[in-house]
């Protein structure tokens, strides 16, 4: 017997589908979608944030020294005329040293994020691991499990699929 359901689909499309919805759950906060498949991401989805939620505070806050090219007023990086060796002369851009506080994940929180990288597809523009650490970990942070519901819809008109809607608590 298997462990999950098929939902008519190759192993990889199967993947690929689930690793999609997962995805736009996160990033929309509801999806709707029919009932097999919804249980299938509702899973997947509830792992990834009770992972979150347990590594949110894993980390410490390191100062890093950053080297970065000057900026005038307008924004633009400030120059300086450099005379080389062998006598011509260029602009070379001029450089200042400053640190940064940023925040370093330990190995368990990094290999939380790694784990939710692997269930997820990237979207251009938008940190989502980052989100599912600050946004939604910080939501949830008091809840034991149940970070989604399923709420029935009704039935397609083409097959008669149980249409649901999937969403964030």
């Amino acid at each position: 017997m298997a462990i999950n359901r098929k939902l008519g689909r190759t192993t990889d499309q199967r993947l690929a589908m689930l690793k999609t919805q997962a995805t736009d759950l996160i990033l929309n906060g509801k999806i709707e979608t029919t009932q097999a498949r919804a249980k299938e991401v509702k899973a997947i989805v509830d792992s990834i944030i009770s992972l979150a939620v347990k590594e949110k505070d894993n980390f410490e806050t390191v100062e890093v020294k950053v080297v970065k090219a000057k900026l005038d007023s307008k924004g633009n990086k400030v120059t300086e005329k450099v005379t080389s060796k062998n006598g011509k002369e260029y602009l070379k851009v001029v450089k200042e040293e400053t640190t940064e506080k940023r925040q370093k994940d330990m190995p368990s929180r990094l290999n939380a994020r790694r784990k939710i990288m692997r269930k997820i597809n990237k979207v251009e523009g938008v940190d989502l691991v980052g989100k599912l650490f600050g946004e939604i970990a910080t939501k949830y942070s008091g809840r034991v499990g149940g970070y989604t519901r399923i709420i029935k819809k009704g039935y397609r008109r083409g097959d008669s699929a149980e249409i649901v809607i999937l969403e964030l608590i």
